[in-house]
């Protein structure tokens, strides 16, 4: 790890003062994941998930048959297509397949269960295409890991097929916020703190909407059946119990699952592949975890 390249992320992250409005917040996010254009060789393509927006992508080599299924984070209030999209396309080449991001609606104007309803419509969009779900890894980041989990809840419970495995980049599974870390990891965080979790949560699912339901709330879920699941999570996240506690959640229900601390990291970085060994290293084992159960 070079302590050089994680510092210059932490300067790119906090060289302008923290945005307020929403509007500002997306433009922020999309800002500074945007920084680094995806590589020459990745190929993208607009997609009309049946009335949801969505990207392929595929880099030279990969296999089409197939994908990686993804979700952005940001708190299910901000991020995009574009500020994952480098993120999203060294996935995918990494993983040796096509990828498919997904652009679910956003909180504050869409709560909670928009983004539910999204990455279902996604989901069986995919399938229709003829891909079998042994074909099909779901993963994200942050709010977007919480999503791969409760899609694949929502699968389960309904007596569906599940994708392959899951791959969680800094998941955010617990809304009720009691994780340790918030507050034990607040000091080294540079962008998740346990006020602005508190004004996300909100924005996404209001009162009088339970946060400890399991649907919003991954951690509290019964995972018994859950598929092969990769959590990377960086040691110096206030998210970091987030990630702790639901892999040993997932353990307790004898769910085949990986987990990764990567010391000095911080939220998300594998966004920053381009300029971060660490990112692209992080990158590169998530795919190999998903070649394995493809």
């Amino acid at each position: 790890m070079s302590q050089q390249e994680i510092d210059a992320i932490r300067t790119l992250l906090t060289s302008k003062p923290r945005p307020v409005g929403w509007s500002e917040r997306r433009q922020r996010i999309d800002e500074v994941g945007s920084v680094w254009p995806v590589a020459d060789d990745v190929r993208l393509e607009e997609a009309d998930l049946d009335g949801v927006p969505g990207e392929w992508s595929i880099a030279s080599g990969s296999d089409a048959a197939r994908v990686l299924m993804f979700f952005h984070g940001g708190g299910y209030c901000s991020g995009s297509i574009l500020s994952h999209r480098r993120m999203v396309t060294e996935a995918g080449r990494a993983a040796r397949m096509r990828t498919l991001a997904v652009a679910y609606r956003l909180a504050p104007e869409h709560p909670y269960p928009a983004a539910h309803e999204d990455a279902m419509t996604a989901w069986r969009f995919l399938r229709k295409q003829g891909i079998p779900a042994r074909n099909i890894a779901v993963g994200g980041d942050s709010a977007g890991g919480n999503l791969t989990i409760t899609l694949i809840n929502r699968l389960r419970s309904a007596g569906e097929e599940q994708p392959a495995c899951a791959w969680l980049a800094s998941p955010w599974t617990d809304l009720t916020m009691s994780g340790p870390s918030l507050e034990t990891k607040d000091a080294v965080d540079p962008l998740i703190h346990k006020a602005y979790l508190e004004e996300l949560a909100s924005a996404y699912a209001p009162a009088p909407v339970d946060r400890k339901d399991p649907l919003i709330s991954p951690l509290f879920a019964d995972l018994h059946g859950f598929p092969p699941t990769l959590i990377q999570v960086g040691s110096e996240e206030t998210l970091l119990d987030d990630a702790v506690r639901f892999a040993r959640a997932a353990g307790s229900a004898e769910v085949n699952v990986t987990l990764q601390i990567w010391p000095h990291m911080i939220h998300a970085w594998p966004m920053w592949n381009a300029k971060l060994e660490d990112g692209r290293q992080a990158l590169s084992q998530a795919g190999q975890f998903i070649r394995r159960w493809l």
